[in-house]
């Protein structure tokens, strides 16, 4: 019903930065809820940033001052700007959009596909 393409991510230095990217396609109603997720391996999901639909936003202590959540409601995506890059940044990234999908009262989840993002020392 509905897809979400990540694109933005890459190899960096220490100190760099990247632009991660996400967009919704599909039958999408209303995009309440834009969040970027990361991922280390054998460890779980953890939260990186949220915006909500009146644009408020919340970070993860790690990444605040750092990073930057943004979105354009009328491409339906959302942005993750990552400036100052530190190597425990390294990990996928995954987008997640809480959509109310046209014809449905409900709001779902949907996950994007995830993007390598690796940052050297």
């Amino acid at each position: 019903q509905v897809q979400l393409v990540e694109s933005g991510g890459g190899l960096v230095q220490a100190g760099g930065s990247l632009r991660l990217s996400c967009a919704a396609s599909g039958r999408i109603f209303r995009i309440n809820t834009m969040g970027w997720y990361r991922q280390l391996p054998g460890k779980q999901r953890e939260l990186v940033a949220v915006i909500t639909s009146d644009g408020s936003t919340n970070y993860a202590d790690s990444v605040k001052g750092r990073f930057t959540i943004s979105r354009d409601n009328a491409k339906n995506t959302v942005y993750l700007q990552m400036n100052s890059l530190k190597p425990e940044d390294t990990a996928v990234y995954y987008c997640n959009f809480g959509v109310v999908v046209t014809l449905t009262p409900r709001q779902y989840d949907y996950w994007g596909q995830g993007t390598q993002v690796t940052v050297s020392s």
